[in-house]
């Protein structure tokens, strides 16, 4: 039996209009869409579809957008094709969120509002911190360590081969950025973001974090679910309340985390939620596996050819 393991985006992923043709195209959809307004309180569903853009990159709307956007992208591919099993799951960053949900490890409203709630506290930690984050692109890990323990910054994601994000004080970040070029890195930029995640700039949002899952219903995931702090399963509902507060400062051990599942037999990935990064670090990390998404009615139309 193929062992298939979905994979569910990160930050980044967002575009305008996704999960409009979803909405569109399915009933169900669009009442997903619905009882995420009245979870949250105000109309998501409109900014994913319409934007404008400059409202839906803001963190705490692109957030909760793609972890709406992907749960869809799970539950209509669970619909279309009523056999279709999976084994693991996996998501980046905020994709955890939606991993676990998706293993049964919460609820999709206790997901989505514990994700607002992450958005916040980070938030809060970027206005006090002067952070931001750097690609650091054509470098291995051992260089890009040494960079980081040079300029005092931290490795934030480990992405696949030759792709790794940084995080840091501005100031410390574009030193970093002069000592990767320097090294011959192909390129290393700072990203459009507003701050220093996944580094201990993010620190103060841990203990908010804490006490907010302290109140959040956790099941023991009904399958193997992969920490981005540990890249092995989560295991007993505390463990996975701890991980995700680690998280926050913790490097995202994407390649990591890839391996683990390769390694244990998995040979399909799917990747749910806009955007396609993820089938393409899965690419760059294993040319060997299938990998297949579901972003919009092509994609998922495709796939479920391919399932069926």
């Amino acid at each position: 039996m193929t062992k298939t393991a979905l994979l569910f985006s990160g930050q980044g992923a967002q575009a305008v209009g996704m999960g409009k043709d979803f909405a569109e195209k399915f009933p169900s959809a669009q009442t997903w869409f619905e009882r995420a307004n009245a979870v949250l309180g105000y109309d998501l569903a409109s900014i994913c579809f319409s934007g404008p853009d400059a409202e839906l990159v803001k963190t705490e709307n692109a957030q909760p957008g793609i972890f709406l956007v992907s749960w869809v992208a799970f539950r209509l591919l669970q619909e279309q094709v009523p056999a279709f099993s999976f084994q693991a799951t996996a998501g980046l960053s905020l994709g955890e969120f939606t991993a676990l949900t998706a293993a049964g490890a919460m609820s999709f409203e206790d997901g989505l509002r514990t994700v607002r709630q992450r958005v916040r506290f980070m938030q809060e930690a970027c206005e006090a911190t002067h952070g931001v984050m750097a690609a650091i692109i054509g470098l291995e890990e051992g260089p890009t360590r040494e960079i980081c323990a040079e300029s005092g910054v931290v490795l934030a994601n480990l992405n696949c081969p030759g792709q790794l994000v940084i995080s840091g004080e501005v100031d410390k970040i574009a030193h970093a950025c002069e000592l990767a070029r320097g090294r011959r890195a192909k390129r290393a930029l700072p990203l459009p973001v507003v701050g220093a995640y996944h580094s201990p700039l993010m620190a103060s949002a841990q203990p908010k974090l804490h006490a907010e899952l302290a109140s959040v219903t956790i099941n023991g995931p009904r399958m193997p679910v992969i920490s981005n702090v540990s890249a092995q399963p989560h295991g007993s509902p505390e463990d996975v309340r701890a991980r995700l507060v680690e998280q926050v400062t913790s490097s995202v051990r994407w390649e990591e985390s890839i391996r683990y599942l390769l390694d244990n037999g998995f040979t399909r990935f799917i990747e749910l939620g806009p955007g396609t990064a993820l089938s393409g670090f899965l690419k760059r990390i294993d040319k060997g596996a299938q990998v297949l998404n579901v972003a919009d009615m092509p994609s998922l139309e495709k796939t479920v050819k391919i399932l069926i």
